[in-house]
């Protein structure tokens, strides 16, 4: 009978590591969806690497663009069970990097206005300050969101140029699928609010966020 029953558990687990990706292909066993998210441990650990590359990268600021999209691309390439390695991390850094300055020159200098007025707007400097302080609140958060949606449609071969016209498309094409991109958002901010480095955490829960709302649409593809 133990015989019999280990055998069962053996069958269990080789289907289980074939469909995950994580072992050979079994005759009739066909690879589930985002193999590479199955391992929650592993995915829950690559975010944090990858978050910190993330931060590393857009510690000068102007290069947030290309630290998320990259990153985005790495945990996507993880969950698909492709080749992850850091060193293509760093490929698409390099590749996308003096071109994002485009988009994280502006997005940064907009993002330093309305945040000055929301501070001038707190201190009660400003006429209709309540008024400002909101404005300044939902201008940081569509630019965010902007920045994600931006990212995640970037690619080496289009650049930026394409992904930044795709961000309405995506944005009012998927208006559940933007509020809960303006949430990462939110939750990126407090997080780091709370504690700075929980920065790391926050920008690779974002890049898989990126990845993960657009596949809720899809059953048979959604992230387990």
């Amino acid at each position: 009978m133990s015989i019999f029953s280990g055998e069962r558990r053996a069958e269990r687990a080789a289907i289980r590591d074939a469909r995950s990706g994580a072992g050979p292909t079994r005759e009739g066993v066909e690879p589930g969806p985002n193999p590479g998210a199955v391992a929650k441990f592993g995915l829950f650990g690559e975010v944090l690497t990858i978050g910190l590359m993330m931060a590393l990268v857009a510690l000068p600021v102007v290069t947030l663009p290309i630290a998320l999209a990259a990153g985005i691309r790495h945990i996507r390439r993880f969950v698909a069970a492709e080749d992850s390695r850091a060193s293509f991390f760093w490929a698409d850094v390099r590749a996308g990097l003096l071109r994002s300055l485009a988009l994280g020159v502006p997005a940064a200098l907009l993002a330093g206005v309305l945040a000055i007025d929301i501070l001038l707007a707190g201190s009660g400097a400003l006429p209709g300050g309540q008024i400002v302080g909101l404005v300044g609140w939902a201008g940081l958060l569509v630019l965010a969101v902007a920045l994600l949606i931006s990212a995640g449609e970037w690619e080496p071969e289009l650049g930026w140029r394409a992904a930044v016209r795709a961000v309405p498309q995506v944005a009012f094409g998927d208006a559940v699928g933007t509020l809960y991109l303006a949430a990462t958002a939110v939750f990126v901010g407090v997080v780091t609010w709370m504690l700075g480095p929980l920065l790391i955490a926050g920008l690779g829960c974002a890049a898989l966020a990126v990845i993960a709302v657009p596949e809720r649409r899809i059953p048979e593809r959604r992230i387990r």
